[in-house]
């Protein structure tokens, strides 16, 4: 059984690292809507609807980057029964889930003036969604299973299984000829102008930044629920015995 965590260990690197972050995003945001909204240059098919493609797409990239860490960290927790990783893999999962949610509702806005159409049920969208629900899955597991530890046992598994679905949603547009564009592809595709692919780099570092800065807070959230947990259960041991005197 692994071992819940008892004292607030959060280190001093980490809050300085938190505060790092944070600075960050902070100046790159408004650096991005300025590039975004300002410099970058009206696509000339799609129009004006194409500019929420430098946050469907760093969503999308951040949301991948959750559910990458969140088999990573389940399988080493499955290893170890660290409680640190199983933290990490949870809050990875929870973040993934909250850039997928930005992705399945910046995709439909985008798609809908584009393709004529909210939604189709080619492969690359509703893999997607699969993606998303089974992420839902997980964090509604983590609230219905007996124990902290058999969730963290069973959200392991799940998150190690949802991964699987990435490769699926990557190469769809390569197996399965649809309407989703293949601008991001390294060879054959048609390649972006260069502005757009820098502001597009520029919006990837920041949500990927984002990501990173919402993680570590997510973990020391989580740490210091833990805390709360033993103290509240030591707590009750002992006032146990006087109210039952």
């Amino acid at each position: 059984m692994a071992k819940r965590a008892v004292a607030n260990t959060t280190s001093g690197t980490a809050v300085l690292a938190e505060r790092i972050l944070f600075i960050l995003v902070a100046v790159l945001v408004p650096c991005c809507l300025h590039v975004v909204f300002r410099i970058v240059p009206t696509e000339g098919k799609m129009g004006v609807v194409q500019r929420i493609f430098y946050f469907h797409v760093p969503s999308a990239f951040a949301g991948f980057l959750g559910v990458g860490l969140c088999a990573l960290f389940s399988a080493l927790y499955l290893w170890t029964r660290d409680r640190r990783l199983d933290l990490l893999a949870h809050a990875s999962a929870e973040i993934g889930v909250l850039f997928f949610t930005i992705v399945l509702l910046t995709g439909p806005i985008w798609a809908r003036p584009v393709w004529g159409v909210w939604w189709t049920g080619e492969v690359r969208l509703t893999s997607t969604l699969v993606l998303w629900l089974l992420y839902m899955g997980y964090l509604i597991l983590r609230r219905s299973a007996e124990s902290p530890d058999q969730a963290a046992r069973f959200c392991a598994v799940l998150g190690i299984v949802g991964a699987l679905d990435v490769p699926i949603i990557y190469y769809s547009v390569e197996w399965w000829r649809g309407l989703h564009p293949r601008v991001l592809k390294i060879s054959g595709g048609q390649g972006l102008d260069p502005a757009m692919g820098k502001a597009l780099a520029l919006c990837s570092v920041t949500f990927l930044l984002f990501f990173l800065l919402l993680l570590l807070l997510r973990v020391r959230l989580g740490r210091l629920q833990d805390d709360v947990e033993a103290l509240t259960l030591h707590a009750g041991r002992q006032a146990s015995p006087a109210g039952t005197a």
